[in-house]
């Protein structure tokens, strides 16, 4: 099983990436730091585009994991625009049978901040064929999401 961790924090060793580290308990895999990709927003055609790239790595993999801290109420840039960007861009079948999770923190989050991320990676997951284990915001969250994979 090949593990993705897409980490949208710009702290490479954040409390994102803690708590993606949890879930992972353990297990083997790879982190894709989106700061060290140029991923331009959806409608630019700035040269040096990453985008392609990004969608390669998350093609290899069997299970995603993208992590978010939670910016100003909701999902960070980093992510918004990753996932902006597959409109159009990526049909249903490149990603189709992938495990997809979501880690998903912040300092004092809000019922509603955490409603919303939630709801914005399962429509995301159902559009592009994942399979959605579900969204960890702390440690007992990431446990449960861990056995998951088995």
């Amino acid at each position: 099983m090949k593990v993705l961790f897409i980490n949208g924090s710009p702290n490479r060793n954040g409390n994102t990436a803690k708590l993606a580290a949890k879930v992972m308990n353990g297990r083997a895999y790879e982190t894709l730091d989106l700061v060290d990709y140029r991923i331009n927003v959806f409608g630019q055609k700035l040269a040096g585009d990453q985008f392609a790239k990004v969608i390669d790595r998350m093609k290899e993999a069997n299970v995603i994991v993208i992590g978010s801290p939670l910016y100003w109420h909701n999902i960070c840039g980093s992510v918004r625009t990753l996932l902006d960007r597959f409109y159009g861009a990526v049909s249903k079948s490149d990603l189709n049978g992938r495990k997809l999770i979501f880690v998903y923190q912040g300092a004092a989050p809000q019922k509603w901040m955490m409603d919303a991320g939630e709801f914005t990676m399962k429509r995301f997951a159902s559009l592009y064929g994942l399979d959605y284990l579900g969204m960890a915001t702390n440690d007992a969250e990431a446990a449960a999401l861990s056995a998951k994979l088995g």
